[in-house]
């Protein structure tokens, strides 16, 4: 699969929208499926959490999605590049949409990352009051939505969202194996 890394509203990015609407794309795409379009979509957070790796961050990376189907916005892991121990890319992504609808509420909206959110961006999202959250890999020791705190789905507090984890999850522990496994072998972590 060729990445479109340019501009939100690409020609490709038009022809993900329209497939995911179900909208005729002229036969170059498959039939939509909700399966099809969340991995489409995580395919974008796969693209962003390469660059953030590129970049020496953990990858991981976030693109927001409207009610509508239209990219909000894209963040990836800023963390080193920025020294800002909050430069998650599910920060980085919601702040930029936020940004971008001109508003701080994300109704409706989906967040696509590419691990599983941790407390305090799993927080974030249920303060954006996303409608769903979509991940790739589960985090044992730091996910925050299924793996440890439920925050976010489990009636708690003032805000709850779907959620749906294991899209492209292969590749995205992938991702993380490869980074971590060139730290180590550099002795830097």
């Amino acid at each position: 699969m060729v990445i479109d890394a340019g501009a939100p509203y690409s020609a490709q990015a038009k022809l993900r929208q329209m497939h995911c609407q179900g909208q005729s794309t002229g036969g170059t795409m498959a039939e939509p499926t909700p399966s099809g379009c969340d991995a489409t979509w995580m395919a974008l957070a796969l693209a962003e959490a390469s660059a953030a790796a590129s970049e020496g961050d953990v990858p991981v990376g976030c693109v927001v999605v409207s009610a509508e189907g239209r990219e909000l916005a894209r963040g990836r892991n800023r963390r080193e590049v920025e020294q800002d121990p909050t430069a998650h890319a599910e920060i980085v992504a919601i702040r930029a949409a936020a940004q971008t609808h001109g508003h701080w509420r994300l109704d409706g909206a989906t967040v696509y990352v590419t691990l599983e959110p941790c407390a305090m961006c799993a927080g974030a999202l249920v303060n954006a009051r996303v409608a769903r959250v979509v991940f790739g890999a589960k985090d044992p020791k730091g996910g925050a939505i299924v793996s440890q705190f439920g925050i976010g789905v489990n009636g708690r507090l003032n805000h709850e969202f779907d959620t749906s984890g294991g899209v492209l999850a292969d590749e995205s522990v992938a991702l993380l194996r490869d980074f971590f496994g060139r730290l180590r072998a550099a002795g830097e972590k």
